[in-house]
Parts: structure tokens; C-alpha cells; sequence
């Protein structure tokens, strides 16, 4: 009898997820977003292996009301949660909100046109779903004269930040002028407290070929320093062998004489 009332709660408060639009085959509107999502989420997974678990997906739906529509981030990070092994079961596929027990900490959202929505319609959304901090970023201007704008809930509502500095979660962003996957640009990305960007695996293994090669250079500069060493040592110890042959040579003794 236990069992099967936990079942019967089960089925009350999860959603039949067949009922559910898991994916619907829309692309990612540009190579520039592609790229910046990928950019993102690959630097979490990448710098923060001592916080796991968390997920960090793009343009993933998440549900927070049912019925209702989801609503896909550029990026959404939720700590704390992992996604199941299972992920291809149809309750698996999407960031369920009952499921998870918690709405995601972070969502992201990359402005491309004027139609998104992101400062109004997207933002409420985010803000009823109770998401920690919600960033829009507008790399062509496209919603006003700010790149990077950050709201915090506070409360029930969205306060935007002066600095774009998440507390809750210990994680910054910041804009990068750099290349990412052979591609110049300026770019979305986290930083740690110190101002310190995370690192892609990419450049985390670029960085420890540098440290190599480095270490290399200094080894091979302590070996010039020890052979010009030891040839010091050695022109020394001629010129002592020619003073003490020439001493030697007008009838004195080098080993009698004060040292």
C-alpha cells in the first residue's frame, strides 16, 4: 500500500512528459552564437571539475509551469543537479523544473536581432521561474548603448547589478577581447574572483604547453650557467698550474709558500 501511494504522489506532481516538446529541430541562429555558447559552457566544465555536479547546456529547454511552453536559454547553469545517464528517456531530455527540484542559477541570453525579446518577455519569465541571475548579452548594440547587463532577484523581482558579479554562485563575467577556435572577437566569459578568466580545455593545455616549454628554457639556461661555471673552474685551474709551473721554474716551491 505504501509503495503504491508514493506512486500515485509520483504521478501527481510529475507531468506526463510525453505531453512535453523535448526539441523541436530549430537551429542556432549564427555561427557567432554557436560559437559563444559553446565558449561558455566548455569553460565550466573545464575549470570547475571541484564543483561538480552541475549542468551547463545550451539551448536546452527548460519547464517551470505545465501546462505550459518552454523556454530555451542561450546558456543555463544549475549547480547542485546532474543530468541523468538516462538522458535519452523523454522526461530526461529537457531541464524539467519538478524534476530537478530547483530552477537553474543562471541563464544567459546572447542578443542577435531586435526580436528576442530578452529585456522584456524573457526576462519576466526568468524572473517568475526564480532564477538566481539572468545576463543579456547585446554584442552589436542591438537593445541599447550596454554589451552586458546582469539582474539578480532580489526578492521577487530582477535588480540589475553594477558590476556583473554573482555572489551566490562565486562567478564573474566579462568581456574578452581575444580568439576562441581560430576566431578574433569579443567575447562573453567567466571570470573568478580574482578577475581571473576560466579557461577552456583548449587553453588550459596551450597554458601547460607554455609552462613546458618554459621549464625547458630555464633548463637549458642553469645548464649554460653550469658549463660556463665549470669553465671558469677550469680556466682557474690552468692559470693556477701555470703560476705554480713558472714559480717552480725560478726555484720556488708554490706549496711553501702562505697561503
Amino acid at each position: 500500500m505504501v509503495n503504491q501511494l508514493s506512486l500515485q504522489e509520483d504521478e501527481a506532481v510529475f507531468p506526463d512528459a510525453e505531453q512535453l516538446i523535448t526539441e523541436d529541430d530549430t537551429p542556432v541562429d549564427n555561427f557567432a552564437s554557436e560559437k559563444q555558447q559553446r565558449l561558455l559552457t566548455s569553460a565550466l566544465f573545464s575549470s570547475l571539475k571541484d564543483r561538480q555536479p552541475f549542468i551547463a547546456a545550451a539551448n536546452v529547454g527548460i519547464y517551470h509551469t505545465f501546462p505550459g511552453t518552454a523556454i530555451v536559454p542561450d546558456v543555463f547553469v544549475s549547480f547542485g543537479v546532474a543530468v541523468p545517464k538516462d538522458w535519452w528517456e523523454k522526461q530526461n531530455r529537457c531541464y524539467l523544473v519538478w524534476k530537478f527540484g530547483k530552477p537553474p542559477e543562471i541563464a544567459i541570453e546572447v542578443v542577435s536581432n531586435k526580436v528576442g525579446k530578452e529585456l522584456t518577455d524573457k526576462l519576466a519569465i526568468y524572473e517568475r521561474m526564480r532564477v538566481s541571475y539572468y545576463a543579456v548579452y547585446d554584442p552589436n548594440r542591438q537593445l541599447g548603448k550596454v554589451p552586458l547587463r546582469l539582474f539578480e532577484l532580489q526578492g521577487m523581482q530582477y535588480r540589475e547589478m553594477p558590476e556583473p558579479w554573482m555572489e551566490q554562485v562565486s562567478l564573474g563575467l566579462t568581456l574578452w577581447d581575444g580568439e576562441f577556435e581560430g576566431s578574433p572577437n569579443t567575447w562573453l566569459r567567466w571570470q573568478d574572483g580574482n578577475g581571473q578568466l576560466l579557461l577552456t580545455g583548449d587553453e588550459q593545455a596551450e597554458q601547460e604547453r607554455d609552462r613546458a616549454a618554459q621549464a625547458q628554457v630555464q633548463a637549458g639556461q642553469e645548464r649554460d650557467r653550469a658549463a660556463q661555471a665549470q669553465a671558469d673552474l677550469e680556466r682557474e685551474r690552468e692559470r693556477a698550474d701555470r703560476l705554480a709551473a713558472y714559480l717552480r721554474s725560478q726555484g720556488i716551491d708554490p706549496d711553501q709558500l702562505p697561503q
